[in-house]
């Protein structure tokens, strides 16, 4: 049995917030780079060039790529032969949040309550989504959610008999509907199956999974293909002013669901799509 102390939890925590915060993942930054060569809207084109600058600046400068610097959503992989001492692991989680938005300068934009609503101050509480696995490591992927895209995000039940082209029809429906508001050039977090909150939690974890790589299952994959080929032919382009590039990347992830129904949620990234990971 292995003991990881909780202060250890915090200080990984809090570099993680700084550095999602401020360095983009280098499959991001190679579709934009992509993206800006293909455009053929002079506008679209310029918005891209804006978007490389700005992401090497943020990293040259330890600056925010993007003022909204949201909700910290943490996916942590708990190893079942880890002791974890010292303390309490979600307060941990939520010290090490704490610490990293003050040291980083980050926005803190957390309210109390949803409706009574006072900001707290430091950023906490994270959504902290956590699963036991195998081995005695600590796995922690965060990803700080702006609020801009996620505003965006869409759910439908469909009934079994649906076909793959009405989720594409879905897909492409919600970022129509979504207009400039989340910020394009986007990425798409599809969860299809399970129940309604699993299907939520599976369009977040697409949206971390890398940009560069398709779904593991060539029905899956052709179908993301597909997907981000309509959703560009949107003609929506760069930040809604028109254009070749509406999204970078598709991503879809699927759980075994009820015969009677059919959960899907999209949830909505911007060209910010912001995350990092440590293991300990």
């Amino acid at each position: 049995m292995r003991e990881l102390c909780c202060e250890k939890i915090t200080e990984t925590v809090a570099e993680l917030c700084i550095r999602a915060s401020t360095v983009l993942p280098n499959d991001v930054k190679a579709l934009i780079d992509s993206a800006e060569l293909k455009e053929k809207s002079p506008v679209g084109k310029s918005v891209l060039c804006d978007l490389r600058e700005n992401y090497i600046l943020a990293e040259k400068e330890k600056l925010p790529i993007c003022q909204d610097t949201g909700v910290a959503v943490v996916f942590a992989e708990v190893g079942q032969e880890l002791h974890i001492t010292g303390g309490n692991f979600e307060d941990a989680i939520n010290e090490g949040i704490r610490q990293g938005y003050e040291k980083g300068f980050l926005r803190k934009s957390v309210v109390k309550d949803p409706l009574r609503r006072v900001n707290t101050g430091d950023n906490t509480p994270a959504v902290i989504h956590t699963r036991i696995v195998s081995g005695d490591r600590l796995t922690l992927k965060l990803a700080p959610k702006g609020f801009g895209s996620e505003n965006m995000s869409a759910m439908r039940m469909f009934l079994p008999s649906c076909s793959a082209d009405d989720i594409l029809d879905f897909i492409v429906e919600t970022v129509d509907k979504a207009g400039s508001n989340p910020c394009p050039p986007i990425v798409l977090g599809v969860g299809l199956g399970g129940t309604v909150e699993m299907a939520a939690l599976l369009s977040k974890k697409a949206l971390i999974r890398s940009v560069d790589k398709r779904n593991a299952d060539p029905f899956y994959a052709e179908l993301e293909e597909k997907a981000l080929e309509r959703v560009n032919s949107l003609g929506l382009g760069p930040q809604g002013f028109g254009g070749l590039i509406t999204a970078l990347s598709v991503n879809i992830e699927t759980y075994p669901t009820h015969i009677a129904g059919l959960p899907c949620v999209i949830n909505m990234g911007c060209h910010a799509a912001r995350h990092a990971e440590a293991v300990i």
